[in-house]
């Protein structure tokens, strides 16, 4: 089980969230809606893990395949429909000697990273106050 803690003083906003392997990062909300812009909004950093993920498994798949993968940019878009519809776009490059096939298939194998087998999935969230 992954295990993140997040944890917000009394600063607006600001929220430092660490995770069980030791690592820290700062979130924060923008200026305009009162925050600092310290760090990711929560929206960036669910987009951010989407986006990652992507491009962590083509690196993975072009370097066990042994193609000559040299860079991978994925931007992620978290679009909020009118219908409460949160939708994702994802826009990949890839970088480096990559025949036709070669690129289909990184596209194919872009749909099956982690994170996004997990946002297809149904959901679902338990909150429990520990006192």
């Amino acid at each position: 089980m992954e295990t993140i803690s997040a944890h917000i003083g009394l600063s607006n906003y600001k929220t430092t969230i660490r995770s069980t392997s030791g690592n820290t990062l700062i979130a924060d909300e923008p200026e305009e809606l009162g925050g600092e812009n310290l760090g990711f909004s929560p929206s960036e950093l669910l987009a951010s893990a989407l986006a990652s993920c992507t491009a962590i498994t083509l690196r993975m798949y072009a370097q066990r395949k042994e193609w000559n993968l040299v860079d991978v940019i994925v931007e992620a878009n978290l679009v909020k429909e009118e219908d409460e519809t949160t939708r994702f776009q994802l826009n990949i490059k890839l970088f480096g000697d990559l025949d036709a096939a070669q690129r289909q298939c990184l596209f194919d194998i872009s749909k099956k990273c982690p994170i996004h087998k997990i946002l297809l999935n149904q959901i679902k969230i338990e909150n429990k106050l520990e006192s």
